[in-house]
């Protein structure tokens, strides 16, 4: 008998032994194609030599320093790293050890900035319906999917959210994608008036939309003009990237697709690719500034802040993306899944919409394709998928509630960069197996 806690507590799950490429392979020598790289996270895919040996070789020489006390080399060169490829004026960093809990940093430091300021009235955080920023209770309180929230509402802090820019469900007819994305931003603007602009702190947003929607990008022009909104009101823009972010949409950072810069910046996920837990806050110098001339102490902290061993892992990720030029690999590969998706599934009965950027794509299933009608959700659809596919040996990452929370369901595709052409072939071919098995057409 298992004493593990698992997700789901009547699931029996194959025990993962072994990792090669794309494939994990489990306890019977069974070998699934890495579909999503777990949860958008495995970019590198699985046996990575430069990664591994990276991380052994740190843990030789000091695995762990608690920050409250030292420095380490290898968190001062990812650092650097990134702060020479970020956008804008991003020029500190805080190292994490996930999305959730840059989320919560990236939350707690724009509260702080604004108490630095002397702005205290700043205490609300919008954010939009159907995102998703993390599970611990200030990231799942950002967060706008319904399902995920229910369960803990009483004990959540009050944040308000706008609709999300989703083109395939909100863009009217005769509407064009711009004029779609100047009303959406618009939204924003309307929330800031109505909360009054000088108790807004933050808006915080994903520029592609992952999990609780299935890779949706915004529409042209979005972005730039949340962007304009943010500055005319002072308020403080955070872009969550912890999926999107590190290459997966084929840009390192995801936001420079969209033209824009953010005044904080979350990235997990990707940044150690699975190899060690990591995630990281970047802000801006002016915010940075703000405190180091103030207080000088960021009252926030967790134990593993950071961790030597894990930035080692991160500083070996980025590394081997950028000397194996992954990033361009991700940009063709990704057309190349696209334009397989769409010849097996474009004209799919229940296929409503084929989106995303690089080898980050979603499938939005529907009842109806004419309609939009989502699925009945006692089908449940997402999980049908998940388990079929899986036994194709394909893993994907379909889940329910698209819509609304409750109503819709998606699948996403986010497969290792390093993915060759024939296993796009396959992956297709698996996924085309699950769907066969659970919606014929």
């Amino acid at each position: 008998m298992s004493h593990v806690f698992p997700r789901h507590c009547h699931s029996k799950l194959p025990t993962a032994v072994g990792g090669e490429g794309c494939y994990l392979i489990d306890s019977n020598g069974k070998r699934y194609l890495d579909g999503s790289g777990g949860a958008a996270v495995s970019c590198l895919g699985h046996g990575n030599p430069a990664v591994t040996a990276a991380v052994a070789e740190q843990m030789q020489a000091v695995a762990f320093a608690h920050t409250g006390f030292f420095t380490s080399e290898p968190a001062e060169m990812l650092a650097d790293y990134l702060i020479a490829r970020a956008p804008g004026t991003l020029d500190r960093v805080y190292f994490v050890s996930g999305g959730s809990e840059a989320v919560e940093a990236a939350i707690k430091l724009a509260r702080q900035y604004c108490l630095e300021r002397g702005e205290p009235e700043r205490r609300n955080v919008i954010a939009r319906r159907q995102s998703y920023h993390g599970n611990t209770i200030g990231a799942l309180a950002a967060g706008g999917n319904a399902w995920r929230r229910e369960p803990f509402l009483p004990i959540l802090p009050e944040m308000n959210h706008i609709d999300p820019c989703y083109a395939y469900r909100y863009q009217r007819d005769g509407e064009t994608e711009e004029a779609y994305g100047q009303r959406a931003a618009q939204a924003l603007e309307e929330e800031i008036l109505r909360l009054g602009p000088e108790s807004v702190m933050a808006f915080i947003a994903e520029p592609v939309v992952g999990a609780t929607l299935g890779a949706v990008t915004a529409a042209a022009g979005y972005f730039t003009a949340v962007r304009e909104i943010c500055d005319r009101y002072g308020v403080l823009l955070i872009l969550d990237e912890v999926m999107c972010g590190m290459g997966r949409t084929g840009h390192l950072f995801a936001c420079d697709a969209d033209g824009v810069a953010p005044d904080i910046l979350c990235i997990a996920k990707g940044l150690g690719a699975g190899y060690q837990p990591i995630g990281a806050m970047l802000c801006s110098k002016q915010i940075f500034d703000a405190i180091a001339d103030g207080s000088g102490f960021f009252q926030h902290g967790h134990t593993y802040v950071g961790h030597p061993t894990a930035t080692a892992a991160g500083l070996a990720v980025v590394q081997e993306i950028e000397s194996r030029d992954l990033i361009a690999q991700v940009r063709q590969r990704g057309h190349v899944l696209r334009s397989a998706l769409e010849e097996a599934f474009g004209q799919h009965p229940n296929v409503g919409d084929i989106r995303g950027r690089g080898l980050f794509l979603g499938l939005e299933l529907v009842a109806d394709r004419q309609s939009k009608e989502p699925l009945d959700p006692a089908m449940k659809v997402a999980a049908q998928v998940k388990a079929a596919a899986f036994e194709a040996g394909l893993i994907c990452y379909p889940m329910p509630g698209t819509v609304d929370g409750r109503k819709g369901d998606h699948i996403l595709l986010a497969p290792p960069f390093i993915i060759e052409e024939a296993q796009v072939g396959e992956l297709v071919e698996k996924l085309d197996t699950a769907m066969r098995a659970v919606l014929p057409g």
